[in-house]
């Protein structure tokens, strides 16, 4: 090979070198940086309430709800609601006669429509008519009437799986300590609670500035009368 050859070959070389040099430099520093940059990602630990499967039944029809008649079910959205009583197939909307709160079972007679004023569409939208359960109380035969749904121009709507256990809670979460459950019966919150225990027990009406599960204070209007409670690793460390 002659002189000029060799010296365009070593040309060429060298060029390739550089930019393979070059190359392996911008793949280190863009791979330190996203390395240097790059956030831990949460652990989201999966705990015992997690597994607990909940029964849904998704109600289309008025039939649908009318099926549960009959049957008990339970409060899981506690302190939401007002019920009425319900007299001579009447819905008495003047006037609440209660809050439905958390893990109370009711027993479900019947479930009827009504045309609801706007007083009584605060959570539960009015519609042209609004589906209520008729219910008792485990050992009263006074009859009471909830809204957990409504009719429309497009149909019926309901909240029947978002309102209700359909099975007894107790039963469901039955490792919770004994102490814990007499205070949600009670409705009452006690130390060491986690959170799931103590919106059952106080109810789903709450606020917090944070959005860090079980490491955060909550503030829970308990019907009227506010509760603040400052969680630690999903557990109440205090309660004012």
């Amino acid at each position: 090979m002659d002189t000029g050859k060799k010296a365009a070959l070593a040309g060429t070389l060298i060029v390739i070198l550089a930019v393979g040099i070059r190359v392996g430099l911008i793949y280190r520093e863009r791979h330190e940086a996203e390395t240097a940059t790059a956030p831990d990602k949460p652990v989201y630990k999966v705990d015992d309430d997690d597994l607990v499967f909940l029964k849904k039944t998704h109600p289309s029809s008025l039939k649908d709800v009318k099926d549960l008649a009959g049957k008990p079910l339970w409060v899981s959205a506690g302190g939401q609601l007002d019920y009425y009583n319900y007299t001579a197939h009447h819905v008495a909307y003047g006037k609440s006669a209660g809050l439905l709160l958390g893990a109370d079972r009711l027993d479900i007679k019947d479930a009827v429509e009504a045309v609801a004023p706007k007083s009584a569409a605060f959570r539960i939208p009015a519609g042209d008519r609004q589906v209520l359960f008729v219910f008792t109380k485990p050992g009263s035969p006074a009859e009471y009437a909830v809204p957990v749904g409504y009719h429309d121009s497009t149909g019926y709507t309901f909240y029947v799986d978002e309102i209700f256990f359909y099975d007894d809670p107790h039963v469901l979460y039955k490792y919770w300590p004994a102490d814990t459950w007499k205070a949600i019966d009670e409705h009452r919150a006690v130390l060491g609670m986690n959170e799931r225990q103590a919106m059952l027990a106080l109810g789903q009406v709450m606020k917090s500035e944070s959005t860090n599960y079980g490491n955060r204070t909550v503030d829970y209007d308990h019907q009227g009368h506010p509760v603040s409670i400052t969680f630690e690793k999903d557990k109440a460390t205090a309660i004012r």
